[in-house]
């Protein structure tokens, strides 16, 4: 069996850092781009699934999506319970030339910024007490199955679907899951003649994003576990990606006002990185480029369809990760090359890619939707109308994200 290599150690040690950052990062991001009253309720959102899903897996939640399979759907929760048997030997499949306790807090990164992902598409509506249930059950009842199913040696796997880092699994799912969410409950309460879009900082957001696109190179490298040619693949990928999807976006918005504007080029960036994710590993770079250039293109025109749905995904998550992710998972079938990685373009690759994409995507909606009636049903789901239109930050947290001095008065405002 092969032994533990120091230099994939470490590498695999700092892009479990980087995925781990993008958690906070991605609070900064969707922070900035809410309205001032509600940036405390969305970043603590995000903070908290860092709690919550960090005590799932190791509690259950790294068996049930890695543990020895059961008929395809799901791992075995013994095995892995409480960390048992998580120790430094390397694993032959996950990882055998890591500790296999860094395939288990690798992994643990991605089943936390999953759900958290999910919370810019109902941004000011959602109760926190119903959110820590709603992402604790979710976690247990979508993510893990579904990471199971492509990465744990489940069905989908044995079809041969693949998914580089989370196209799939991570986008797709909470993409999906974010647009039923969002639908279920209804459009925000705006104070009258307010405008739906007020970002309270963009240079938060742009911190934000910056950070999210530099922890996506651990998030896609990573991939590999370990510090080789196809890491090195992958995390050039995702730069490429990144930057002509920036670009494309902020062309389709310039052609359609006449100006291109800051937080297009941020979100359009994001959008690409979601694109490219479950394709990094898999791809020529001059495949990345082009799927960047699609991605963007997709993720920026399913605006009409979010439109004709009538659906207040307050920041586009549906649009950036549940479009990207699935754009991204079904170029594997076209743009493919063996030379990367043993998977080859061609029809039965997208065959099976799309019927990944769909499943996931149909199950994760329904699950969800399940889960909210249940807490709909239980009366602790929606925000009050009066609290939506003050904000939530003062009435559910007691804190204000900014508390600017008034000299008239010598207090606080």
């Amino acid at each position: 069996m092969q032994g533990i290599n120091a230099g994939d150690t470490a590498f695999i040690l700092l892009c479990t850092a980087l995925v781990c950052m993008m958690t906070p990062a991605l609070a900064l991001f969707y922070g900035g781009l809410v309205k001032q009253r509600d940036m405390l309720s969305i970043m603590i959102q995000n903070f908290v699934c860092m709690g919550v899903i960090g005590l799932i897996w190791v509690f259950g939640g790294f068996s049930l999506a890695f543990g020895p399979d059961i008929g395809g759907v799901i791992g075995d929760i013994v095995p892995y319970f409480g960390m048992y048997h998580v120790g430094v030997s390397p694993n032959p499949e996950l990882g055998p030339s890591i500790p296999f306790i860094m395939v288990f807090a690798y992994q643990m990164m991605f089943a936390i910024i999953t759900p958290a992902l999910m919370t810019g598409a109902f941004v000011g509506r959602f109760r926190f007490g119903a959110y820590l249930l709603f992402i604790a059950f979710w976690t247990i009842l979508v993510y893990l199955p579904a990471a199971h199913w492509i990465w744990g040696g489940g069905f989908l796997a044995r079809l041969g679907v693949v998914d580089f880092a989370g196209g799939i699994v991570i986008h797709t799912a909470a993409g999906f899951s974010a647009l039923v969410t969002a639908a279920f409950l209804g459009k925000r309460k705006l104070a009258p003649g307010e405008s739906e879009s007020e970002p309270a900082s963009l240079p938060l957001v742009a911190l934000g994003a910056g950070l999210l696109w530099f922890g996506w190179f651990g998030f896609n490298a990573g991939g590999a576990y370990a510090a080789d040619a196809l890491a090195a693949y992958a995390f050039t990928n995702t730069m490429l990606a990144g930057s002509i999807a920036m670009l494309v976006w902020m062309f389709w918005e310039w052609r359609e006002t006449r100006r291109p504007t800051f937080s297009g080029v941020l979100v359009g960036a994001v959008a690409g990185l979601a694109t490219i994710t479950p394709a990094s590993g898999y791809v020529e770079p001059i495949a990345a480029l082009l799927i960047g250039a699609v991605g963007a293109t997709v993720c920026y025109h399913a605006k009409y369809v979010q439109s004709w749905l009538k659906i207040d995904d307050s920041l586009e998550v549906w649009r950036a990760h549940g479009v990207g992710g699935m754009t991204g998972a079904l170029l594997i079938g076209v743009l493919a090359s063996s030379h990367i990685n043993e998977v080859a373009a061609g029809g039965h690759q997208l065959l099976v890619q799309f019927f990944a994409v769909v499943l996931v995507a149909a199950y994760a909606s329904l699950i969800t939707y399940i889960l909210l009636k249940l807490l709909d049903g239980m009366g602790i789901l929606r925000v009050s109308d009066l609290i939506q239109e003050e904000g939530l930050d003062r009435p559910l947290y007691g804190e204000s994200a900014f508390n600017f001095w008034n000299m008239d008065r010598g207090r606080p405002k």
